[in-house]
Parts: structure tokens; sequence; C-alpha cells
């Protein structure tokens, strides 16, 4: 996915669109966490999650491929930021000299991208830095937008037309992370480990919802193939749906789905 960050533009865009992740959210993970001094953030693009987890965590590490996200994302005194290499799972070495030494990390945290990453090699690094047995690993999700019926069904239209530019990984989302390997314990106080359910908010008009679109990586593909996914009659058609010449803020609705488990004693 990384490729589809290499322009600042490209970043920028992302970092405008995307929704924020809801504190109901945090709160569940940081309450499941014993200890609170060190959360590594993988995949954090602008620092969407990072900035949160700065204010329940003493330290942030947010690690990611793109520095022109990372050049986006909010800088705070408790928060670094690592550019790692084309492959968002580092050697062992690499990860205890950059991101944390061996079983020291309260919490990892990878929001919207664990899906695009070598599974079996990062968890084997998450099982490296955090603490045993209680360090806690938290992956999310969110999936399609709900706005209003007339909307919805014009999302939908371009949705279903949009899936031969999306990656395989996708399927994952689609599936609300139901289906992705995710070999960990139950946090206290949970018969499983997910997926739980949240929701969280964006208010958008027209402008800023196909804002949102154009940030999608599907968009990105498709663009470089010559293919235009919103052409003016999809953007037309857009505007029929959402009235009032697209000038109307309304609520935006991002379903989310968590996963969390903790390491336990191996």
């Amino acid at each position: 996915m990384a490729d589809l960050f290499t322009n600042s533009k490209q970043a920028e865009k992302y970092a405008e669109a995307r929704p924020n992740y809801p504190n109901e959210l945090f709160d569940f993970i940081a309450s499941k966490t014993p200890h609170h001094d060190l959360a590594w953030d993988v995949g954090t693009g602008s620092g969407q999650a990072a900035v949160v987890l700065a204010e329940k965590y003493k330290y942030v590490v947010g690690t990611d491929v793109s520095r022109q996200q990372l050049d986006h994302a909010q800088k705070l005194p408790n928060i670094r930021y690592v550019h790692t290499p084309d492959s968002l799972s580092l050697s062992l070495s690499d990860l205890h000299a950059n991101v944390a030494p061996s079983d020291s990390v309260d919490l990892v945290t990878v929001a919207q991208t664990l899906h695009w990453i070598d599974l079996p090699s990062f968890y084997e690094q998450v099982r490296s830095v955090l603490r045993k047995p209680d360090g806690v690993i938290a992956v999310w999700c969110y999936v399609e937008p709900v706005v209003d019926p007339a909307v919805d069904a014009a999302f939908w239209r371009l949705y279903n037309w949009s899936q031969p530019y999306w990656a395989p990984q996708r399927k994952h989302v689609d599936e609300r992370y139901r289906n992705l390997e995710f070999p960990f314990e139950p946090v206290q106080g949970e018969a499983s480990t997910g997926p739980y359910e949240f929701v969280t908010e964006k208010k958008m008009n027209l402008n800023a919802f196909l804002t949102y679109i154009r940030s999608w990586s599907a968009y990105q593909t498709a663009k470089k193939k010559g293919v235009e996914m919103l052409p003016d009659e999809t953007v037309a058609d857009f505007m029929k749906a959402w009235g009032s010449d697209g000038e109307e803020v309304k609520t935006v609705k991002f379903p989310i789905f968590l996963k969390i488990g903790k390491v336990g004693a191996h």
C-alpha cells in the first residue's frame, strides 16, 4: 500500500478525509492493559490513533512505511514517529533497536492496516515486544459509511462497481476482520477476541465525502490504469442523492470492528 502515498498531495488528502476514532474505542482498549507506559502504533499513517494513545500512555511510537504520511502526522512531545522500510515488518534486531526493546510494550495497535501486513512475521514481532503475559494487541478496521438511504444507494452503486480495483486483502475488511488470523488470548473480562463493534462519526458535505472516496486505495489503483472512478455522471448521481447542491453537512457514520487479545505467557 505504501506506493499509494508516495506524493505529498495524496498523503494530505488521506489525512484530511479519513475519520477519527471514537474515545469509547480507546477507553475500552486502555482499560485492558495493566500498564500504560508504552504503546506501539503500527501503520500510524497521519497519526490519528497515535495522538489519542498519547493521552493514555506515557510514550507512543508510531511507525509507517510512508514518509509523506508521517509528514502530515501531528507531532507531540511523547510521540516518536519512525519511518520503516518497504515492509511493515522489521527484523527483530531492527525492531528492538528502532521501535522498542523486547518485553517492554504495553499495547500494540493497528488501525485499518492489519490486512496489508505479512501476519506470521508481524505476530512474531508483536510477541517479542509485548510485556508477558498481559501485553495487549488491538486491531481494527472501519467499513463502508452510512449516511442516509439515498446517499447510501449511490455509494453502493459505486462501491460494487469498484470491486476490481481493490486489492485482494480488502476482503478482510468486508468480512469485518472475522476471518483474519489472530492467535491471541482473550483479554481480561472478555470471552473472545471479538470483533467488537464501535462507530465513529464525521461531519461532511458532499465535497468532503467525495474526497474520502478519492482517498481510497482502489481509487488510486483505478487512476493509475486510466480509469476515473468519479466521472461527471457519478458525481451528478451523488449530487442528486445528497441534495442542497451538495452543501448540506451530513453526519457520516463509519462502523468499526475491533479484535483485541493479550500475548499470554509464551
